[in-house]
């Protein structure tokens, strides 16, 4: 008799006549059914948990990388730190404090009027551009000589113990030949610790405006 026709005519209520062939058959098909349920219900989910763990680990090894080699790079990290810091001290040394702008403005002056130019406009801006640490101020400059002269005060200018830069510039030649040097001087100071405050002030209540 084929298989075909001992399963045809088993009998679904009597299973313990049924073949050993086709006892052990139904015994693995309900076997590989419970392990389907299994997956189903309780085993995926379990794997779910696996592949973050898996995941999480990945990114803490990752993690302790990235600070061993920091760990390892801390001397020349804090070396690197030490060199910013000098750096900005030195910067801030070039910037003058409030009391000595006035003094820088002369100094610009002087050397416009050492070189033989002639000011026909030096005009502070009426208010500084402030900044979280330092704060700007723009001039107003034009002055007339010759192009020998022009120049060389400007070389005066970049060599003056304090900041100053000059922008916008603009020359052209007169009626009397000299030339007409048109300009924005800006000068810098840093501000002292009441205007720092008063700064990070205004900008954390304009941090707080954003959100």
């Amino acid at each position: 008799m084929s298989l075909s026709e001992e399963i045809r005519l088993l009998n679904p209520r009597d299973p313990g006549g049924w073949p050993a062939s086709i006892k052990a058959g139904a015994l693995a098909t309900l076997l590989m059914a419970i392990i389907a349920v299994g997956v189903m219900l309780d085993w995926q989910g379990q794997w779910e948990i696996l592949d973050r763990a898996k995941t999480e680990e990945t990114e803490l090894k990752e993690a302790y990388l990235a600070k061993r080699r920091n760990a390892a790079n801390l001397d020349i990290l804090r070396q690197q730190l030490q060199d910013i810091e000098q750096s900005l001290g030195t910067l801030l040394k070039q910037l003058p404090s409030k009391s000595e702008m006035d003094a820088l403005l002369i100094d610009i002056n002087q050397a416009g009027l050492g070189r033989g130019l002639q000011f026909e406009l030096f005009r502070p801006a009426a208010s500084e551009t402030m900044t979280e640490f330092y704060a700007e101020l723009p001039i107003t400059v034009r002055v007339t000589g010759s192009y020998h002269d022009i120049g060389a005060f400007a070389s005066d200018i970049a060599q003056l113990p304090r900041i100053v830069t000059l922008n916008n510039i603009s020359i052209a030649p007169d009626t009397k030949g000299d030339l007409v040097l048109d300009a924005t001087a800006k000068t810098f100071r840093y501000l002292d610790e009441e205007e720092v405050a008063k700064q990070k002030k205004a900008a954390a209540l304009a941090a707080e405006g954003k959100k």
